[in-house]
């Protein structure tokens, strides 16, 4: 579970640094790739600070407790502005071509308002025997091609209109539901799942790091790291009252060895006689009794 801690972490980090980078990158577009290479050390400190501040919080001076704390939280507060730079970006756009597309639709439907008005002025003269004419009747043709040929232009705009509409339905639900269905209601939608996205996204990552440490704090604890060093490099461990030797330098020990060779150490020769003397003339001598 420590492992997966950490992979969200770094997975949810991730995501927050690509967005908030691209975002603030956007922002300052100026400046694209030095706010990209700024932002990518913003986020690598980030997050090594605040896994810092847990693993050392009781011994760091107070000053620098403050500091960092401040640092993590404006640093969470910068990306999350880059995530709704991001995100409002790619709304904006996307909804660009539906401005767009509505404001023509709107031209051409109030250019068949007249279209039609004048129609049905041209139909009520020519029904009336003393104004129709032939040249009214050419009025009325023209006025007839100029409604198909509108509705000929309406037709590709209200299929895009159709398909845009449909691409934002979930979100066009949501706006009905928090602001009805009146002007703006959909990006004041949109404002508020970006605002709630800022809340879980970045924040969410940091706790997680946060979470990960704990956990292997506990387990580091429960279950020591032992050194096995030795072991990886594949080496039988020494044993303390031996010595090592290269392989190179066996010879020059023999050497050594045959030349001078070393003292015997120990106890002497049990089996050998030790002469041992005795004064029995000595004031505490033991004397054995004289029998009378």
């Amino acid at each position: 579970m420590t492992y997966l801690t950490f992979l969200a972490a770094f997975l949810l980090s991730g995501i927050a640094a690509y967005y908030s980078i691209l975002g603030l990158a956007l922002i300052f577009a100026g400046a694209f790739w030095p706010v990209v290479f700024m932002g990518s050390a913003l986020e690598f400190s980030k997050l090594v600070t605040a896994s810092w501040l847990y693993r050392n919080w009781k011994t760091a001076p107070k000053l620098l407790k403050t500091y960092l704390t401040f640092a993590v939280v404006i640093l969470m507060l910068i990306t999350s502005m880059g995530i709704f730079g991001f995100l409002a970006k790619s709304h904006i756009d996307s909804t660009l071509d539906a401005g767009a597309n509505t404001v023509e639709l709107k031209t051409l439907n109030q250019q068949q308002k007249i279209a039609e008005e004048r129609l049905n002025y041209l139909l009520a003269r020519a029904k009336d025997p003393s104004t129709a004419s032939n040249r009214l009747d050419k009025q009325i043709q023209d006025t007839q091609k100029e409604l198909t040929a509108i509705n000929k232009q309406r037709l590709p705009l209200l299929k895009e209109s159709n398909k845009l509409v449909a691409d934002v339905g979930p979100i066009k639900y949501v706006a009905d539901i928090f602001f009805g269905d009146g002007e703006g209601a959909l990006d004041k939608a949109v404002r508020l799942v970006i605002m709630l996205i800022m809340l879980v996204f970045d924040p969410l990552a940091v706790l997680l790091l946060i979470a990960g440490n704990i956990s292997m704090k506990k387990l580091e604890e429960t279950q020591p790291v032992k050194k096995t060093w030795n072991k990886f490099f594949k080496k039988e461990p020494v044993p303390d009252d031996m010595v090592e030797i290269e392989k190179e330098n066996i010879a020059t020990v023999e050497e050594n060895m045959v030349s001078n060779p070393p003292k015997k150490r120990g106890f002497p020769n049990r089996r050998s006689k030790i002469e041992t003397k005795y004064d029995y003339n000595a004031e505490l001598a033991f004397r054995e009794k004289e029998s009378k």
